[in-house]
């Protein structure tokens, strides 16, 4: 379970979704948190995903953050501490600079990645065990980068079945990362009825997933494109994270039926 759960926050940071090119996603301000349940009933704990426009070098930069714990009883057995952050460009959505430092139940890591577009080049930072590395690299995102570059994803002609393509920096290596784009769904939240757009990102199956469609990731229909669930089957029990809270949104949230006002 302890794994089952690292991989989740894991996952969620790094997958999302898409917009269409012709409409801004997301801005400086936006702001989102996200409740993670175990089983569907058991708090797991908290995420948070936040977008910032800053300096880096001379250069214009969103600096996004991603932050996520346990809590409540899971934190008893197994504390879970970890933080992502990307500096990445605003038009182009390329990243870098990758700030990652982590802490789950103890395995440790604190690295950072710079990206170098004169040499394809990565630099790779490692604190705890005081080594650099350099990494060769082509048209990549980073962990987090990945999450609004597919929300600024041309989807226009998209059906079903098809999939997203990325290569995703992770830990000094380069991986391939698929959507799956499987259908539209009207799901209930604590906000309202709510216009949706369903993906699978296709996973590794074994041990701790069901099978390669184990995750599922539900994303408004809307201009926003954002995550409201994601539910993931593991070979034991389930991971579900919920949208409980926002604000500095791009654009309006759209709400069929509106369930504060009733």
């Amino acid at each position: 379970m302890k794994k089952n759960i690292t991989l989740f926050f894991t996952l969620f940071l790094i997958t999302a979704t898409y917009s269409q090119e012709k409409s801004t996603a997301f801005k400086s301000g936006e702001w989102l948190r996200y409740k993670m349940s175990y089983s569907g009933f058991l708090r797991a704990g908290t995420a948070i995903l936040e977008v910032e426009e800053e300096e880096l070098n001379g250069k214009k930069v969103f600096h996004t953050k991603g932050s996520g714990w346990t809590s409540g009883m899971i934190k008893w057995f197994f504390k879970v501490d970890d933080v992502y952050e990307s500096y990445f460009d605003q038009k182009e959505i390329k990243p870098y600079l990758f700030k990652r430092k982590i802490d789950e139940g103890g395995y440790k890591k604190n690295r950072n990645t710079t990206f170098n577009y004169e040499t394809n080049k990565a630099l790779v930072e490692d604190f705890i065990n005081k080594k650099d590395s350099s990494i060769a690299f082509s048209n990549v995102q980073d962990m987090l980068s990945s999450f609004y570059y597919l929300r600024n994803y041309d989807i226009e002609n998209l059906k079903i079945g098809d999939e997203i393509a990325i290569d995703m920096f992770m830990d000094s290596q380069v991986y391939p990362f698929k959507l799956r784009f499987i259908g539209k769904e009207i799901i209930k939240t604590k906000f309202g009825d709510i216009k949706t757009l369903i993906f699978n990102p296709l996973v590794q199956s074994g041990r701790v997933f069901k099978a390669e469609e184990s995750v599922t990731i539900w994303i408004t229909d809307d201009e926003n494109k954002i995550p409201i669930k994601m539910r993931a089957s593991l070979s034991v029990g389930s991971l579900r994270a919920e949208l409980e809270a926002y604000k500095g949104l791009a654009n309006s949230f759209e709400v069929l039926y509106d369930e504060t006002t009733n």
